[in-house]
């Protein structure tokens, strides 16, 4: 049976149990020191009319000797002074109390959320756009913080009015509490009729928010391909129409809204007009006190106006449901690569890697296999390529050695022991990772080199990573050298000098492995002569996996294998390759319009 979102809520925050029950104590006390007022008018008309002969002076005071009007009505005035203050108290209590546990709960959920995301195999993000995860971490979540923040106080306290306003009628007149109470049935099931009705076309509405994220999100990271194809009318277009489909979702769940509040007024109207009518009835026949007929008349309100704020609630209610609904679910997306295992440290890792019989095929590939039969063995402390046309499946393999995904055939060995029984993140920490696209973040230099550096870093070490991997020319003539900011994902770099931070960050982590995924495909020849000298330094006694197009990248390694629609066709050094005369060989001359043997 599939779970309410606020069950889902609430089982999540079971940890702030203790400041859900004060919080909502504090709302119930708030509203009973709110309803006293009205009880206090229907006394102090009492005691102007009746004088001595109150039923205040009869039930209350006289125990006390107070029967002179005057001294009744200071009694009151004190009596109100408390209430006020009480009321003023508790409303301050309550608010400070219910926004601090949206607040609290708010970023718990965030962070818990993200954190869980983190841990999603990269198979989850095939099929899922960036916009929209984002509108769930931020919106969505922001969403919940606004019901907390007032929608939970404003339900409690209707239903505490309720419960304290007809404890008072039933008190002093059941005919007319029985009178004013019948349109609250009314106005519930009018209330849940609305809001059943309101659920799918909030989620509907926060789908199409997500979508107008998702679009935004890829349009402003795609925005010099937009201008270079002078695209940006078409685009503009694009947003338009994601913007009109969340309008069109919203004005559905509008017109559903906006019906509330009339129908639940009219049911207020009957009540409130019963209780005038009857109770004026009864008080001109001398049945009814007069106090207690203010009391009666200024209850009736008090009981049925809140109520109009159900549809605002209702709303704010339903539009929280669909965005908790919407979090839950990601927060409740299974993890299908576990974090946990034997962890190792670092200096233990020898660095021989093995790929046995390994077969790998991505789900948006269907059933064409991607990798098949692979059988690798890499030698600890030398340099080995995989080399191939785009598409031939080499990245892939670095990808599942970093368990991003899982091989659906075979298995990985590192120094003889299965990676799927190694504790994942200790894996990682294992390798350094150089990709084609190297991603920086708005931040410094020196913190950009540093990232991932579980301990904290010395200026020398940060200079003498980048000194080797050549990238102390080009930081020397940033404004601020290391303490330079580079903007977000590096802009201010060309793509040279970011894969040069990028190895310099995997020079700086020092791992027994480093790979290098196509890490000079997208440089120009002299970076490339420059990160290939870097290079030959750095792989050094380190065991060194290179993915490249260009085969002048790897010509050094030890062991070079050619890869072709998944399987590993040729295997060698770069001579013994060229003597063979196959696929590297034509390879080499394609590149290099040298002939082999020549």
């Amino acid at each position: 049976m599939n779970m309410h979102p606020l069950r889902k809520l609430l089982n999540y925050a079971a940890a702030y149990r203790s400041d859900f029950q004060k919080a909502a104590l504090y709302s119930v006390l708030n509203k009973f020191f709110d309803i006293l007022p009205e009880v206090l008018i229907g006394a102090a008309v009492d005691v102007v009319v009746k004088g001595e002969q109150s039923f205040l002076a009869r039930k209350v005071l006289g125990g006390l000797g107070i029967t002179s009007t005057w001294e009744q009505l200071l009694a009151l005035g004190a009596f109100n002074v408390l209430v006020w203050g009480g009321e003023s108290l508790f409303q301050y209590l309550y608010e400070v109390q219910w926004r601090q546990l949206a607040q609290n709960l708010q970023h718990d959920l965030r962070l818990d959320t993200y954190r869980h995301v983190q841990r999603l195999d990269m198979a989850y993000f095939e099929n899922q756009r960036t916009g929209n995860l984002m509108a769930i971490l931020n919106d969505d979540i922001n969403q919940m913080e606004r019901f907390l923040n007032g929608g939970a106080n404003q339900i409690i306290q209707v239903l505490c009015s309720s419960v304290l306003v007809s404890a008072v009628f039933f008190a002093m007149q059941p005919g007319i509490a029985v009178m004013a109470l019948l349109p609250v049935p009314l106005i519930l099931f009018g209330a849940f009729w609305f809001q059943k009705r309101l659920a799918p076309r909030y989620a509907e509405v926060r789908e199409a928010a997500g979508d107008v994220g998702a679009r935004l999100n890829n349009n402003l990271l795609g925005l010099a391909t937009i201008k270079a194809f002078a695209t940006e009318n078409l685009e503009a277009q694009h947003i338009s129409d994601a913007s009109n489909r969340y309008r069109q979702s919203n004005k559905g769940a509008i017109r559903v809204s906006a019906a509330i509040t009339p129908v639940i007024r009219m049911a207020i109207l009957a009540g409130f007009t019963a209780t005038l009518l009857y109770g004026g009835w009864l008080t001109l026949h001398d049945q009814l006190a007069v106090g207690a007929f203010s009391v009666l008349v200024f209850l009736t309100q008090r009981l049925l106006w809140p109520m109009t704020s159900l549809a605002d609630v209702a709303d704010m209610y339903q539009r929280s449901m669909a965005a908790i609904e919407r979090a839950m679910g990601l927060l409740a997306t299974p993890i299908s690569i576990p974090y946990e295992g034997r962890h190792f440290t670092k200096a233990s890792v020898r660095g021989e890697v093995r790929l046995e019989d390994v077969g790998f095929s991505y789900a948006t590939t269907g059933a064409t296999p991607t990798l098949q039969g692979i059988t690798v063995a890499i030698a600890a402390g030398q340099t080995t390529a995989f080399v191939g046309s785009t598409g031939s499946g080499k990245s892939t393999l670095v990808k599942l050695l970093l368990r991003f995904y899982e091989p659906q055939n075979g298995r990985i060995l590192l120094d003889g022991a299965p990676i799927d029984s190694l504790n994942l993140q200790d894996l990682r920490r294992a390798i350094g990772y150089v990709a084609q696209d190297a991603f920086l973040s708005d931040a410094t230099v020196a913190e950009n080199i540093a990232y991932g550096s579980l301990e904290p870093v010395s200026d020398t070490a940060i200079a003498a990573a980048a000194e080797a991997a050549g990238a102390t020319e080009f930081i020397a003539k940033l404004p601020l050298g290391f303490a330079t900011r580079l903007g977000e994902r590096g802009q201010k770099l060309s793509g040279g000098q970011r894969q040069r931070l990028a190895l310099a960050r995997a020079i700086l982590k020092d791992p027994p492995i480093l790979i290098l995924d196509e890490a000079t495909s997208a440089v120009d020849n002299e970076t490339e002569a420059a990160i290939q000298r870097s290079l030959e330094v750095v792989s050094r006694n380190r065991t060194t996996i290179v993915i490249a197009h260009r085969l002048s990248t790897v010509r050094q390694a030890h062991c070079i294998h050619v890869v072709e629609a998944g399987r590993i066709v040729e295997s060698g050094s770069h001579d013994a390759l060229l003597q063979q005369g196959g696929s590297y060989a034509a390879l080499w001359r394609l590149q290099t319009g040298e002939r082999v043997g020549a």
